[in-house]
């Protein structure tokens, strides 16, 4: 039973095997079924399997379906057991054509993969539309000869051609049905069938579509012989008609021709100059990226314009040293020279003014490449965009004040040199300097002496043997105005590196009546100075805000049309500012190659002599320019000030104390002591002396000793700074060293809060009274004795001065008395007799006491005046007053016990020495608060003081010449100047070399 349910199963299987394959619906024969089933079928007759009816036709689903397949003659079914060795031969048969599908399913598939490939292809071919330039013009102008619209109306359309075309969706379908095929082993008979069906219906397709395709290459070849035949009689009536021309006007088109040949090639020259530059400026960019890992070298012309700059520091003047090539730029004023020379820049960058003089000092532009259009000067990192506006405006407003700056007050123009540098991608490499213009007449506002130094300044930059001069003339102008000619045939007159520019070219077509005046100018026949080569540019149409673009489209609009090439006039090589520069930076280049070795050789010979010098005469010395010098002393100075850190505080207090008291020692005595002395007893002492003590130390006691310690701090920074260092003390830095001690004293403020502070110490000291012991007894004792012997002694000395020399002295040293010194004399003595009568006289006289003085004095014949009596007896009483002290003051040396006592039940009063006390402290505490503010703030404010003034002196180059001056100094600055410019000398000739 269990074999009997297998074989219904598998026939199960097998019937829906046969209604699923290859897409056919029909019913199979018993052949078709498995084994098992066909023997379950014909052994088992109760098993009832339904046959539907045998359909006589059937639908193939292919993409071969539109093909006509003919009908199948179906044999008659057989029902019942079929021996196998019939049906094998059939079934090796239907495995060996399958070869036809691999065939064909090859060829389809090569076609479509064909067709996929060319797409590809098609879409790596580059884009050759920006190359058109290179086909020659007859291929654009072949259809004023040949009628293609003609050959394509005669052509088959699209449509027709789409219909050749195979159809690449049902090849996609084919394919899709062969892989079936192939992966299905079940339907291998159903395909084998559709195919041999199909097998004489595919013949006849392909005849059917070979002669299609042989009908269309006779079209094609019909069309192409009549292309040729239209081709022919077009060229035979082109060669007829141009038969047909005069000679005339074959000679006005072979002109044609020419110009448009030139022009073309300069257009070609242009693109390629273009595609050059956007190539450049990609490698430089990626270079600046950091793609290339490397550290890139200087270009020449940088390496030029380095060794320029360095000689225009050395030598301002340009004498005979100097004879390495620039690009003088000269013509008269507002010939356009400067118009020139941005056009050769490609960018506005000067100062402009209609009529106004604007180049007022020289202006030195290195041209170079770079990846971005940029400019910056030599002593500045900024760097300007000149494709923007605002830059290009900052730019121009930059180089105006600097020129302003320059010119020094009473002057016009300025020798000074302005150094610029322009970079940009496809800037010709070149150094050119534009002087300002040739004036014939000085206007108002101007320096009387314009005119001669603009000729002395164009003069020293055309006498260098190798500058090249490009000299500017005005087309707009007539030529017999022109100045700047005869100054350069002067200087050049063989014109070996002299190159003529006609400017302003359109004004002058349309201006001057006869254009062979023109050529003269431009042929250099209309002036006696000759040159390398001529030129005639054009810039612009005269609005300084044209973009030099625009003036380039201009240029070269005008030059297209203008007559003057037409004519052969001009040569194409001689116009436009393009191929000025390029021959300019030619001449420039071969200049520099040719007399660079020679210059670098004469600096070596230089060079040699100052190290011979300086051997000579300072052979222990390093060689140390200005620069150098002025380090080492700035680091001496800095450790001199900061040797003021290292004083002792009690060299600071002594220095302090003894100052301020000589400060304030004569308000002490003649406006303290004394007063409050000549009262009658001590409480009106005390009471005068701490009335004048607050007043004292409210208003004058603080600022004075502010001044006081101000003062000390610049006596001991001069000492540091003066005092002689024995053999290392170099005199060179004496002058420098003053000039930085005079600046920063002068900047320095001692601190606002000092004194406000420094009152409250002060009143507070000045208010103790309490002496603790002896010692400060003896020594208040001891600093009033010499308070009142100085003063004694000042005061013996103006006595001195007032009656004249003794009699000791007039016999020793042979002086005398002068009429004046007499009368002081004679009233001196008799006041001495008033004092010794009442030596407790006050301190001035009654009135009626100066009438007795004088009588006295006229009895003895002695005319005196009262205000003379009074002076007299100032000094006279002083002297008598301080001695008198004095003698008090050796009294109060014992005196210690009754001052602790309060002087009780004692006639000894010492009151003066506890004021004298009590300024002594006051000293003591005030030199102390100074000694600290000094140490803790001002000696450091100084020390930043003197930094500040040392680096103002460092960016003052003109303060540094001044201050550092000497042979030793001048000869070690032309040696390291001819070193570095020989060595940069050698840098260059070197990277020149390579170049070649």
């Amino acid at each position: 039973m269990w074999r009997l349910h297998r074989a219904a199963v598998a026939c199960e299987v097998c019937q829906s095997l046969v209604k699923c394959s290859s897409g056919i619906k029909g019913s199979l024969p018993l052949q078709k079924l498995h084994l098992v089933s066909r023997s379950i079928y014909s052994h088992h007759p109760t098993l009832k399997l339904q046959r539907p009816q045998f359909r006589t036709s059937f639908q193939q689903f292919s993409s071969l379906t539109n093909l006509p397949l003919r009908k199948l003659k179906l044999s008659p079914i057989k029902y019942g057991y079929q021996p196998r060795r019939n049906f094998w031969p059939a079934r090796l048969a239907a495995r060996l054509l399958k070869l036809r599908y691999l065939v064909l399913g090859s060829a389809v598939g090569g076609g479509y993969t064909a067709k996929k490939t060319f797409d590809q292809w098609k879409d790596m071919i580059p884009d050759l539309s920006d190359y058109k330039w290179i086909v020659p013009d007859i291929v654009w102008e072949i259809d004023e000869y040949v009628d293609f619209e003609k050959i394509r109306k005669a052509l088959p359309n699209s449509e027709d051609l789409a219909k050749l075309a195979p159809d690449f969706d049902k090849i996609v379908e084919s394919l899709s049905l062969l892989k079936d095929f192939f992966t299905t082993g079940s339907s291998g008979e159903t395909a084998f069938r559709a195919t041999d069906r199909g097998s004489e219906s595919d013949k006849h397709y392909r005849k059917g579509l070979l002669g299609e395709l042989i009908l269309l290459q006779q079209q094609i070849q019909e069309h192409e012989e009549e292309a040729r035949r239209a081709a022919g009689q077009y060229s035979t009536s082109y060669a007829q008609q141009k038969r047909k021309v005069s000679d005339k006007e074959k000679i006005d088109q072979l002109q044609e021709e020419l110009l448009h040949t030139q022009l073309k090639y300069q257009r070609i020259l242009e693109r390629l100059e273009k595609e050059n530059k956007e190539l450049r400026k990609l490698v430089l960019q990626k270079d600046d990226k950091g793609i290339h890992h490397r550290k890139l070298k200087k270009s020449l012309i940088d390496m030029y314009s380095e060794v320029l700059d360095v000689l225009s520091d050395y030598d301002a003047s340009y004498n005979t040293q100097d004879h390495l090539p620039r690009v003088v730029v000269v013509g008269d004023q507002s010939a356009g020279k400067t118009s020139v020379l941005e056009m050769i820049a490609q960018a506005r960058i000067f100062p402009r003014g209609s009529g106004e003089m604007m180049t007022r000092s020289p202006v030195k532009v290195t041209l170079s490449e770079g990846p971005h259009h940029v400019a910056l000067f030599k002593d500045s990192s900024r760097e300007f965009d000149l494709t923007k506006e605002e830059d290009l405006a900052a730019l121009r407003h930059e180089i105006e004040l600097r020129m302003r700056k320059n010119v020094k007050e009473g002057c016009t123009v300025s020798p000074e040199t302005i150094s610029l540098n322009v970079k940009g991608p496809g800037l010709q490499r070149m150094v050119l300097v534009d002087l300002p213009g040739v004036i014939n007449t000085v206007t108002s506002g101007m320096a009387p002496d314009t005119k001669e130094t603009i000729f002395s300044i164009s003069k020293a930059y055309m006498q260098n043997p190798n500058a090249i001069i490009l000299c500017i003339q005005d087309g707009s102008v007539d030529a017999e105005r022109s100045i700047v000619t005869d100054l350069v045939s002067q200087m050049d007159p063989h014109g070996k590196r002299t190159i003529f520019v006609l400017t302003k070219v359109d004004l002058a077509e349309k201006n001057v009546a006869s254009p062979s005046r023109i050529q003269q100018i431009i042929e250099g026949k209309l002036f006696p100075m000759k040159a390398l080569g001529y030129f005639a540019v054009v810039t612009g149409k005269g609005n300084s805000s044209e973009s030099i673009e625009a003036i380039r489209e201009y240029e070269e609009e005008f030059f297209e049309n203008s007559k003057l090439l037409k004519t052969s006039m001009l040569k194409a090589h001689q116009v436009t500012t393009r191929n000025l520069s390029l021959a300019v930076s030619d001449c420039f280049w071969k200049m520099v190659r040719e007399s660079v070795e020679q210059q670098a050789d004469s600096f070596k010979a230089t060079r040699f002599n100052l190290e011979t010098e300086w051997k000579n005469n300072y052979p222990r010395l390093r060689e140390l320019d200005r620069n150098e010098l002025f380090e080492k002393a700035k680091n001496e100075i800095l450790d001199e000030v900061i040797s003021l850190s290292q004083v002792t505080p009690k060299h600071w207090e002594e220095i302090l104390q003894q100052s301020l008291w000589e400060r304030v020692s004569t308000h002490v005595i003649e406006n303290i002591y004394l007063p409050a002395a000549q009262t009658m007893n001590s409480g009106t002492f005390n009471t005068t002396v701490d009335i004048k003590l607050k007043q004292w130390t409210d208003k004058q006691l603080p600022n004075k000793a502010v001044e006081v310690a101000w003062e000390t701090l610049q006596e001991e920074f001069s000492r540091f700074m003066t005092e002689p260092k024995g053999k290392e003390h170099d005199d060179i830095f004496d002058k420098l060293k003053e000039a930085v001690k005079e600046e920063s004293i002068k900047r320095h403020k001692w601190n606002d809060f000092a004194e406000d502070s420094l009152r409250v110490i002060q009143h507070n000291a000045l208010e103790d009274r309490s002496i603790s012991d002896k010692q400060q007894w003896d020594a208040a004792i001891y600093f009033m004795e010499e308070a009142l012997q100085a003063r004694l002694k000042d005061t013996e000395n103006a006595i001195e001065n007032m009656v004249g020399p003794d009699w000791k002295k007039r016999w020793l040293y042979w002086k005398n008395r002068t009429q004046e010194q007499c009368v002081h004399n004679e009233t001196k003595n008799e006041l001495e007799k008033m004092l010794k009568c009442n030596e407790e006289h006050p301190a001035y006289l009654a009135s009626d006491e100066i009438t007795t003085v004088r009588k006295n004095l006229e009895s003895r014949g002695v005319e005196v005046d009262p205000s003379l009596i009074k002076d007299t007896w100032h000094q006279v009483y002083r002297r008598h007053f301080l001695k008198t002290a004095l003698n008090h003051c050796n009294l109060c040396r014992r005196g210690f016990y009754y001052y602790q006592r309060h002087f009780v039940d004692s006639e000894l009063e010492c009151n003066d020495v506890v004021l004298f006390w009590r300024i002594q402290r006051m000293l003591a505490i005030t030199a102390n608060t100074l000694r600290q503010q000094l140490t803790n703030t001002e000696v450091r404010r100084l020390e930043k003081n003197v930094k500040e003034v040392l680096e103002d002196f460092a960016e003052d180059s003109e303060k540094k010449v001044k201050l550092l001056t000497g042979k030793r100094v001048q000869l070690a600055e032309d040696l390291k100047k001819v070193r570095e410019i020989q060595e940069k000398l050698d840098a260059f000739i070197e990277a020149l070399h390579q170049e070649k």
